[in-house]
């Protein structure tokens, strides 16, 4: 008798076990998921930003066109050049960053389901704050360079706008 209470505590105690991994699986897939909803806000942001950007910057062109000299519309589209393709960059670095998150957790994830326990929860943080603190970085990094390009080129236009009219 004593043998199936063994047995019986065995089965139960790798049912638990095995409801923890999939609670920890759970978990990460949400936190995946949420980091990526968050990065595609960001891509979103970042390609409404360019938008407005070379809408401007069109704009300038046109009035550069009929005020002023050929000069000023090169140097007004390089500038708008060099916006489309600082954000273009900062798009590619949030794919790679996502691409290394989800790789990550991936990683985590195995490991977990082998080592399981205490190793779980500290896991499980870890994660989380390694994603948090990566999207925290890439939406400031993205931010700061998108603000200090398009700073860059509309202070080139007015520069020479100013110095041309």
């Amino acid at each position: 008798s004593r043998g199936s209470i063994s047995g019986d505590s065995r089965r139960n105690s790798s049912r638990i076990s095995y409801i923890k991994v999939v609670v920890v699986v759970v978990v990460v897939i949400v936190v995946v998921v949420v980091v990526v909803v968050v990065l595609v806000a960001v891509a979103a942001t970042v390609v409404v930003v360019v938008v407005v950007v070379v809408v401007v910057v069109v704009v300038v062109i046109a009035a550069a066109v009929v005020v002023v000299e050929v000069v000023v519309v090169v140097i007004v589209a390089a500038a708008a050049a060099a916006v489309v393709v600082v954000v273009v960059v900062v798009v590619v670095v949030v794919v790679v960053v996502v691409i290394v998150i989800v790789v990550v957790v991936v990683l985590v994830v195995v490991v977990i389901a082998v080592v399981k326990e205490v190793v779980v929860v500290v896991a499980v943080v870890v994660v989380v704050v390694v994603v948090v603190v990566a999207a925290a970085v890439l939406v400031a990094v993205a931010a700061a360079v998108v603000v200090v390009v398009v700073a860059a080129a509309v202070a080139v236009v007015v520069v020479v706008v100013v110095v041309v009219v």
